[in-house]
């Protein structure tokens, strides 16, 4: 039955090429297309510092990992979850490690040798790949919706299919593919879609230019940091992130920027806390800066008495004045707990990921849309979004596959049109 039918795949990303797998895996005939020369190159530049590919903690606690998503995204990884994923890499010929994190990583670390094997399993199965075709959307007047136009080298063409999945990203690092010009094209449709939004991003501040100059790109590491939102929302967390010129980001400040992003948005700023010494006590800091300094000056004696020097010394001053550094008791607490008042989050293109894109509430079960028959959205599009570690990759090849079985249900006989 299924030889007869061919299916248009938009986007050519982890969730598309899954897609794609699953639907040629059944005989269907798959068109992917994409706008850029190759597919997964955002995939690829992922992979730049060691592919994370998934993470090893036990499903009911990666499912907490997607927050108020988690009832929607759960479904999806009970079909393709971090095992499965796992088994599926060593079906490509891919070995894969645990980390000390818990993050699963290929053993070789990177992402090229997992996408050429992929990509080669998919032409064999018969996928055909249509490079440097941009999607316009769809055909005007009362064409069916999975009759699409496309910009290519050689001028526009129409294509029409039984099937469409939509697998377009977001609209972070748009060089790469995902610029989310597929807004208004959905949204002209009727489609309700969020306003797309950084997700795993930075966050302005608005340092002395003496510390921007001076520490832009070292790590604050060995800290902590803590943050209660207005709707009495609650983050803390120990690890490490990076300062830039204009602010802070990295590892701990992405797992946070949700929170964070969400009150700069209703509140205008929000203030995270970050606690310079962790592994100690408000007491025995206290008791440290205390101590008396006889002729060391203030940075000596908490260089000497807390190891505090380098960036950890340079942030205290950034929130506090001379004569609070001369308080011991203010110092204390400021060591414990030093107010960063974030005013922006970084712009869109700049972050890992994006929030926000088509609602579940525009979808069926099968992340059919509701409102056009044949038409299937899955990956970064959809109204969600997930810390690093894995999470994100896992969830976006676990939708597309949930997309194409949407597909494949949709042929079966007796289902509903």
């Amino acid at each position: 039955m299924n030889k007869d039918k061919n299916v248009a795949i938009v986007g050519g990303g982890p969730a598309g090429l899954m897609a794609a797998e699953v639907l040629s895996g059944q005989g269907v005939q798959v068109h992917l297309y994409d706008a850029m020369p190759s597919v997964g190159r955002k995939f690829l530049l992922a992979g730049r510092g060691g592919l994370n590919l998934t993470h090893s903690e036990p499903l009911a606690s990666f499912a907490l990992r997607f927050g108020e998503r988690r009832a929607s995204i759960e479904p999806w990884l009970r079909r393709l979850g971090p095992e499965a994923l796992r088994e599926w890499a060593h079906g490509l010929g891919v070995e894969t490690f645990v980390g000390t994190s818990g993050r699963v990583f290929p053993k070789d670390m990177k992402a090229a040798p997992l996408l050429r094997a992929w990509l080669h399993r998919l032409r064999l199965a018969g996928v055909n790949f249509h490079m440097r075709h941009r999607w316009l959307g769809w055909e005007d007047g009362a064409a069916p919706a999975t009759s699409l136009r496309f910009a290519t080298p050689g001028g526009n063409l129409s294509a029409s299919h039984d099937a469409v999945v939509l697998a377009l990203g977001g609209a972070s690092w748009a060089r790469l593919g995902s610029d989310g010009a597929w807004v208004p094209w959905l949204s002209a449709r009727g489609i309700d879609i969020a306003t797309l939004a950084p997700a795993n991003c930075g966050f302005d501040l608005g340092w002395t230019p003496y510390f921007a100059e001076r520490f832009a790109g070292q790590p604050f590491k060995s800290v902590a940091v803590s943050f209660s939102d207005s709707r009495g929302r609650r983050f803390a967390r120990k690890g490490e992130f990076v300062a830039t010129a204009t602010g802070i980001e990295g590892s701990l400040v992405y797992a946070a920027s949700a929170l964070l992003r969400d009150e700069i948005a209703a509140c205008g700023s929000a203030t995270l806390m970050l606690d310079l010494l962790p592994d100690r006590s408000p007491e025995q800091v206290r008791a440290a800066v205390l101590h008396p300094r006889g002729s060391r000056s203030v940075a000596s004696h908490l260089k000497s008495r807390l190891g505090l020097d380098g960036i950890k010394a340079a942030v205290l001053h950034e929130v506090l004045t001379k004569d609070d550094m001369h308080a011991p008791g203010k110092l204390a607490e400021t060591i414990k707990a030093v107010p960063l008042r974030l005013v922006a989050a970084r712009p869109i293109d700049e972050a890992i990921s994006t929030a926000g894109g088509v609602r579940f509430e525009a979808l069926d079960d099968h992340l059919g849309v509701r409102a056009l028959p044949g038409v299937f959205v899955a990956g970064e599009m959809l109204d969600w979004e997930a810390p690093t570690g894995g999470y994100l990759l896992t969830a976006c090849m676990a939708s597309g596959a949930v997309a194409a079985d949407g597909v494949l249900r949709a042929w079966a006989p007796g289902a509903t049109p």
